[in-house]
């Protein structure tokens, strides 16, 4: 298990290394320039130069990459370019906003996914297997910031309700706090569980029709033993990965989500950091978004070995 541990751990190193290359490079590729809107259209040529010499914009790309990664090792996330306050400052006070938001969205695609695509599966062909494969399909085919945008108009223009939009923090009122994301948290959640739905049905179906499964039934044994012992421990194993796919999926979808609702999160940061081209912090939120991506696999490659042992070698 120590081997396959580390094994895993070196296959994550190069990524993260190729990872933080393409974070520096991308926002240095979005059109317009810096300095230029810090300067607006009345400076002249010297004070563009003199900013972007200030700034450390004017030296060569390679350069300013091996310096911000000799930085990030630092544990330095650098400055924002627009209000000069460090970048890991303004990421520790948003990031619990979003992994608050992030984990409520997760639980509640399990919550969602795993039980109603083993109702589906244990059904199959049957009316409830129906309903859940329609939901499936409509979570599958409406983006979730289309279905916040309904759940913030429809409301306002049926019922003149609107969800709240001052922000609560968990220090002041931590039930409060919980509230405000649970429709969010739906909103991102349901997606990936239509994604979980589908998939768990599919292979609770497969792995039904084994013959030990087929045995477990010959014995006698409940349904509800037979399902969820035997049959869901090594259906589930590819609903893993793709839970490790969904936090990728709700990160990114966060973004928007955040936007639309106004929580103060990492999403609603780092539209504000695009608008403006300040590259630390942009290049800061999408690092620590690919960490988390990378820790995120490497668990689910873990969870393979606990699942099942024959993995591992």
């Amino acid at each position: 298990m120590r081997n396959y541990v580390v094994r895993r751990l070196l296959i994550a190193l190069p990524s993260l290394l190729i990872a933080s290359l393409i974070v520096f490079t991308l926002p240095r590729l979005i059109p317009g320039d810096v300095v230029q809107l810090m300067l607006e259209e009345k400076a002249y040529g010297k004070d563009l130069d003199d900013l972007r010499a200030k700034l450390g914009l004017d030296r060569p790309i390679p350069v300013q990459y091996v310096d911000w990664l000799g930085s990030i090792v630092r544990g330095n996330f650098g400055e924002s370019l627009w209000t000069r306050q460090p970048v890991l400052t303004e990421l520790a006070r948003r990031l619990p906003v979003t992994a608050a938001l992030g984990s409520l969205a997760l639980a509640v695609a399990i919550a969602i996914g795993i039980p109603i695509g083993v109702i589906a599966a244990v059904r199959q062909d049957g009316l409830l297997d129906f309903v859940a494969r329609s939901i499936a399909v409509f979570g599958l085919s409406v983006p979730a910031f289309v279905m916040a945008l309904l759940v913030t108009l429809l409301p306002a223009i049926w019922w003149g309700w609107t969800p709240r939009v001052q922000y609560v923090t968990f220090a002041s009122n931590p039930a409060a706090f919980l509230l405000q994301l649970i429709l969010p948290a739906i909103i991102l959640g349901i997606t990936s569980a239509a994604s979980i739905m589908r998939l768990t049905r599919g292979m609770l179906l497969e792995v039904l029709r084994h013959d030990y499964v087929r045995t477990a039934w010959a014995k006698g044994l409940r349904e509800r033993v037979v399902v969820l012992k035997h049959a869901l421990k090594n259906a589930v194993i590819p609903v893993v990965t793709v839970l490790g796919l969904q936090v990728a999926a709700i990160a990114g979808g966060a973004v928007i989500i955040e936007w639309i609702f106004g929580i103060p999160g990492m999403g609603q940061f780092l539209v504000d950091a695009i608008v403006q081209r300040d590259y630390p912090v942009i290049q800061g939120i999408n690092l620590v978004i690919v960490v988390i991506i990378v820790a995120t696999n490497l668990v689910v490659d873990l969870a393979y070995a606990v699942l099942d042992p024959r993995i591992r070698y």
